[in-house]
């Protein structure tokens, strides 16, 4: 029997999109996940795997967090109740997570932006990180020190 659910069968998390770009251009300290507040036509248009997240980033308004600038492609079905396909949308933590991300926000200098959103038992999920914007150097250095590792990994499996 066939449900509507479009889980994956090892666990119930199925990723719909990933931002690979985050991770080159930003150091990751922390990651958390959080809920995300979606319409039914953004939902469906989830499920069909049809979202960006290049240029999203996390934004904090009050007390709440937003996710920002995240491109959801309209549903071909709700053609007359559709969303905005950029629309601000709303992310669900605890409160004290949410004042916590504030004081690094605010004083630290970090940023949030968005790696993956997935379902995780039916729910859009969104995984977050708190984040560190690299320069070239950091980057060129980063790509040194994987370089590096990898170079030591192969010496040693040659050696075994």
């Amino acid at each position: 029997m066939r449900t509507g659910r479009t889980e994956s069968p090892d666990g119930g998390v199925r990723i719909v999109a990933q931002n690979k770009r985050a991770r080159h251009d930003f150091s990751i300290e922390d990651r958390f996940e959080a809920g995300l507040v979606l319409t039914g036509s953004e939902v469906k248009s989830l499920r069909e795997g049809n979202v960006r997240l290049s240029d999203a980033y996390g934004a904090l308004r009050g007390d709440e967090l937003w996710l920002v600038n995240c491109h959801i492609g309209p549903y071909r079905a709700a053609s007359v109740f559709g969303h905005g396909p950029l629309r601000d949308r709303k992310l669900l933590l605890q409160r004290k997570e949410i004042e916590k991300l504030r004081g690094k926000v605010e004083q630290r200098g970090y940023t949030l932006v968005p790696l993956a959103v997935y379902f995780k038992g039916g729910w859009a999920k969104v995984e977050m990180a708190l984040a560190r914007g690299r320069t070239h150097g950091d980057r060129r250095e980063a790509i040194a020190e994987r370089e590096h590792r990898r170079e030591m990994d192969r010496a040693l499996s040659r050696r075994r």
